[in-house]
């Protein structure tokens, strides 16, 4: 069970010179509390990971992939369990807060999660710091080999758009894909942050040994941060595209790990950086 991922507000619409009383739909933002559960079963601690304003749905995913992008864990098989945390009281509560428990064998390390948080996460407080940072926890992005061609990058684009539900009902909400080397749709997950987008969609290909994260294009629907750039690093994933431009730290980002980097992925246009 989670919540819906679109709710319906009362508005007042202007049009046409006329304002009169509507209804409109928005794409819901709720905190979602991440907490970590480790060692051995007879002295199990339990740790708040991070707490992330998300759009509900996929929130197993949504955690799996963080864990993972922030180098907390290394795969889905050092997970024993994600659950919600159903013995609270509320509703909202509940379907807020995900425990995610490490197999009792796995080392966790808080003081390091800690250090590596401020790195990664601080708003490019110094880019060489948080490239470090990334090099510690994932090699160099292997050449899968292959350019993909305009036409096939410009197919993308028109794919995403016909598999954006969420967007079409509320215009305000982020997407990241996945296409295999032929430019075929894999995976597709939306969120109001566009870091929970790309957390989700990594967290689901963890989960699908089919899908083959190295021979892969990710393309997201609005601008490339660092941050998105420095996830699709961790995950290994060969080829970015973004609709939106990208920042200097993305395009650094991109060179030091070998990802090859579109932007302005629109209207038959790209810059290759």
């Amino acid at each position: 069970m989670s919540q819906a991922a679109v709710s319906k507000v009362s508005i007042q619409r202007f049009h046409n010179g006329i304002l009169e009383d509507a209804e409109d739909l928005v794409a819901v933002e709720e905190p979602l509390e991440i907490r970590i559960g480790f060692g051995k079963l007879e002295s199990r601690e339990q740790r708040r990971i991070s707490v992330t304003m998300r759009t509900p749905g996929h929130d197993f995913e949504l955690a799996l992939g963080f864990l993972f992008t922030e180098g907390i864990i290394k795969n889905a098989n050092e997970i024993a369990s994600i659950k919600y945390c159903t013995e609270l009281n509320t509703l909202e509560q509940q379907f807020n807060i995900v425990r995610v428990e490490l197999k009792e064998e796995i080392q966790f390390d808080m003081e390091s999660l800690q250090r590596n948080f401020y790195t990664t996460s601080s708003c490019g407080v110094c880019g060489k710091a948080s490239i470090e940072s990334i090099k510690q926890h994932c090699d160099k992005v292997t050449n899968v080999g292959f350019e993909p061609s305009t036409s096939l990058l410009f197919n993308l684009t028109q794919q995403l758009d016909s598999v954006q539900t969420v967007f079409k009902f509320t215009g305000g909400i982020h997407a990241c894909a996945l296409f295999n080397a032929q430019g075929n749709l894999v995976l597709m997950r939306e969120d109001v942050g566009r870091h929970n987008a790309l957390d989700k969609l990594i967290g689901a290909a963890l989960t699908d040994n089919k899908i083959k994260l190295d021979q892969s294009i990710l393309l997201l629907s609005g601008r490339a941060s660092f941050e998105l750039v420095q996830k699709a690093a961790m995950a290994g994933i060969p080829i970015v595209a973004a609709v939106g431009a990208p920042s200097s730290l993305a395009v650094s980002t991109a060179h030091e790990f070998g990802i090859r980097l579109y932007g302005f992925l629109r209207d038959r246009k790209f810059n290759l950086y």
